[in-house]
């Protein structure tokens, strides 16, 4: 067995992921008028839970404490987890990852019988610790967190009738902003979830989020670039 995860990122992961379903669909509840994307039904639900007002203050105290634990997060483990997982996930090689969406997108949609019969090898180039889709909805998802935080932290806090309230522009736009993230995030929450815990030859993928381990040779078949850099570093670290 190979170690993917510290125990300190499993923790990240669910909460997280814990955090984020939260506040998107007790957001969504706060939305009236044109901007609710699902429907009466949501807000009433939701509403019914929590009361008006005890929804927004539910939501005002997950979002600051799901911020205030990531900054404590990124200030003690930058260096050990979230840089290098940056310069992981922003590293991009143009041709391979476009060939591995396109192929892997085949394979998940047609399976590998029917892309081989329309002639397209369904081999999937080598990839490392993470993969081209991977990578990509990490970014995407990092910068609309981002966006999230920043903009959450000016409507609950530096809006309405307080000293250092900004202007209804500012206001007006990080609403727009923050409606666009989270709509964002609407997308690749199950998309990601999907990928990770329901796609074929995923399970030990899955596992790895509780145990911190994966097979290696699942290792060897899925991340080979990753395979080939533990063991040019003398091992399988873990094992």
């Amino acid at each position: 067995m190979i170690r993917r995860h510290s125990r300190s990122a499993i923790f990240m992961h669910w909460f997280n992921a814990v955090c984020w379903i939260f506040l998107l669909f007790s957001g969504f509840a706060l939305l009236v008028g044109e901007m609710q994307p699902v429907g009466q039904w949501w807000i009433d639900l939701w509403h019914g839970a929590f009361g008006g007002r005890g929804l927004l203050v539910a939501h005002l105290v997950v979002g600051s404490v799901w911020v205030i634990v990531y900054a404590l997060y990124i200030l003690l483990f930058s260096r050990r987890e979230v840089l290098p997982f940056l310069r992981e996930v922003t590293t991009f090689y143009l041709k391979s990852d476009l060939v591995w969406c396109m192929k892997k997108g085949m394979w998940l949609v047609l399976g590998p019988k029917m892309t081989r019969k329309m002639g397209v090898d369904p081999t999937l180039p080598p990839q490392g610790f993470y993969n081209a889709g991977q990578r990509m909805v990490a970014v995407v998802a990092v910068i609309a967190s981002v966006g999230l935080a920043a903009t959450g932290v000016v409507m609950g806090f530096f809006s309405g009738n307080v000293e250092y309230a900004v202007s209804e522009n500012v206001l007006q736009w990080c609403i727009f902003i923050h409606f666009c993230c989270a709509g964002i995030m609407a997308i690749l929450l199950p998309v990601h979830i999907y990928m990770a815990a329901l796609a074929p030859g995923e399970g030990p993928a899955l596992r790895s989020m509780f145990t911190g381990f994966v097979p290696e040779e699942h290792v060897r078949h899925h991340n080979p670039l990753w395979y080939a850099a533990i063991k040019k570093k003398g091992g399988c670290p873990g094992e």
